[in-house]
This record gives structure tokens, sequence and C-alpha cells, in this order.
């Protein structure tokens, strides 16, 4: 199955908590468009994301953190559409540094949340092949 990906870094617009400490619902956010990215390459149509069944999260993200959201199809109904997702830290900012502004690329990315979920294209919307 084909998979899409999003980095973006989290700015201090994300932050939410004390520290730059950023609402985990932006992680869901990068799926929703990661989600829209897969259905638009495979029906040609942004669909709607019906629900999440599954959302777990394993680390905390911080303002300055790049993030790789990837999602991919992982089964396809008439109109339904499974997917699931991760969501990656490859770049942080470091916490004990001589500057505020250093930063790492992470050797080891860290594994910050995990989601599964439903979309659908209704089937008057879908264009099929050529996108596939």
């Amino acid at each position: 199955m084909e998979e899409a990906l999003i980095r973006i870094r989290m700015s201090e617009h994300d932050a939410h908590y004390a520290g730059g400490l950023v609402n985990g619902s932006r992680m869901l956010d990068l799926f929703g468009d990661v989600a829209t990215e897969l259905l638009i390459r495979s029906d040609g149509d942004e669909g709607l994301f019906v629900a999440y069944d599954n959302v777990e999260f394993k680390e905390p993200v911080y303002a300055g953190d790049f993030i790789e959201a990837r999602g991919k199809i992982v089964k396809i109904g008439n109109t339904s559409r499974r997917m699931e997702f991760t969501a990656m830290k490859v770049i942080a900012l470091d916490q004990i540094a001589p500057h505020d502004s250093s930063a790492s690329v992470l050797i080891e990315p860290v594994l910050v949340c995990t989601a599964s979920g439903t979309c659908v294209v209704p089937k008057e919307k879908q264009r099929g092949g050529e996108f596939g």
C-alpha cells in the first residue's frame, strides 16, 4: 500500500502547555492531513474522516521539535478506507544545551503517537483507477 508523509516543525503557536509542550491533538491534525493526501492519491477526492478507533500518545512533543507523520491505507472497502498512522520526532530542541536554539537530529527517531481510523469516500466521488 502507498504511504504518505508530512514533516513539520512544531512552533510556539502549537505549544499549549507550560514549557512549550504541544497538545497531543496536534498529531491528530497531522494525521488528518496525511489521510487527506492518501484519499486524493487513491480516489481523487479528499473524502471524510469518520472516526479514530485507537490513539496512543507515547512521548511528549515540544515547540521546536520536527515531527514526521506517516500513514497508509491498510484496508479498502466499498467506500471506506482503513488507515494506520505514526508520528515520529526526528529533530528535538536540546533541553540542556549551551544555547536556547540548540537542536539535534535524533539518531533513533522517537515514536510520539500512533493511531488508526476510518475515512470514507462516497461512491459518486471516487475516481478510482487513474489515481490508484
